[in-house]
């Protein structure tokens, strides 16, 4: 057997050694760095049954950073939102949250409630052991603007509620509208509402909040009836949750068993998973198939006060006066101020759901 030169052995050691010192850097580098940094979010709610599988979705999924939970009124009132999201944070202990109240009614309207969908106290009427955590003394609207500001560039917004505390925020601070990341919203349908003919139960019971929030100029998504109308928690879902327990598993399925009941009861096969849409996309943006347009917001109209009035050919005519009538003489594009989603994956999202409240 030929043996090898010397000076070929040394060569190839010291060739070794530097691939060697080469990949101890490498790794150096990359241990160094977490693989996948989590999302900084706002959740602001209005807790309400799908709120609650929300919050429990975005405190179980480690994509997300929840970094301050602000109440809103809606689904139920102010007082009533900020005790079952106290209790909630309990739950799930994480008394290290700030929760904070914000609006006590929209801004130019009276407060709709809506406990004929969320039972009595909003949660489906389970009952949860009184929290061990404290309210944050600060104003809802107040720490968005402080978080905000805390970590530029950083912040996800996700109001699943009407977006009064939002608007405020930013009527307050406009300053912090380039500094946030972006807004992932619940709300809004661009074929049609769920409270009437025209207009999303969200954008309907503040319509002028909302105009504010998609005119900001941010990067804003809107997750609507598009999305949570297909994502139906059916009882395939329920029973899979099941298979589980702990005292926030229970609770969901609790929570879930009383939205897929009330479904049932108008004929449908499931509830519509609304607000965990929301978080579900903040998590994974590929679940969903959006179209960008301009999206404005009615809020005089008889029939579609609360409407979300997509742009979906990206044009308006311009018509100008000659004489005594309007004759158009070209279309003027409209830039985009949100990306609107038109399609899900529900299964996918579905089971992301549950595999995250059972803890997988």
């Amino acid at each position: 057997m030929k043996r090898p030169h010397p000076a070929g052995v040394l060569c190839c050691s010291r060739a070794a050694g530097i691939r060697f010192g080469l990949l101890a850097i490498f790794l150096a580098v990359v241990l160094a760095v977490p693989a996948s940094a989590s999302k900084k979010v706002i959740f602001d709610t209005d807790p309400g049954t799908d709120d609650a599988l929300a919050l429990m979705l975005a405190l179980n999924s480690p994509e997300l950073d929840v970094r301050a939970i602000t109440v809103v009124p809606g689904n139920v009132t102010a007082e009533m939102g900020l005790e079952n999201a106290l209790r909630m944070v309990s739950l799930a202990n994480r008394c290290d949250i700030p929760v904070a109240a914000g609006a006590r009614h929209p801004l130019f309207q009276k407060l709709v409630t809506a406990e004929f969908w969320h039972g009595k106290n909003g949660l489906g009427n389970v009952e949860l052991p009184a929290s061990k955590c404290k309210v944050d003394a600060r104003f809802g609207p107040d720490l968005i603007i402080q978080l905000v500001h805390a970590s530029p560039h950083e912040i996800t917004l996700v109001p699943v509620g009407p977006l009064t505390n939002i608007a405020l925020a930013v009527e307050k601070d406009p300053s912090i509208v380039p500094l946030v990341k972006e807004v992932i919203l619940m709300g809004g349908s661009i074929t049609g509402g769920n409270v009437n003919a025209a207009a999303e139960a969200n954008i309907y019971n503040d319509p002028e909040a909302a105009q504010i929030v998609f005119q900001a100029g941010w990067p804003l998504t809107m997750v609507g009836l598009e999305v949570g109308d297909k994502a139906l928690f059916t009882g395939k879902y329920l029973d899979e949750l099941k298979k589980t327990h702990g005292p926030l598993n229970d609770f969901i399925v609790s929570v879930a068993g009383f939205m897929v009941n009330l479904s049932a009861s108008f004929g449908s096969p499931g509830s519509p998973m609304y607000d965990p849409s929301a978080v579900a996309v903040a998590v994974d943006a590929t679940l969903v198939r959006v179209q960008e347009m301009h999206v404005d917001v009615e809020t005089r109209g008889e029939f579609t006060r609360g409407e979300t009035v997509g742009n979906r050919h990206g044009g308006v005519e311009r018509n100008v006066l000659r004489g005594d009538r309007y004759v158009i003489e070209g279309v003027d594009k409209v830039i985009p101020n949100a990306k609107v989603c038109v399609d899900v994956d529900a299964d996918r999202l579905l089971q992301l759901f549950v595999s995250r409240i059972r803890g997988k």
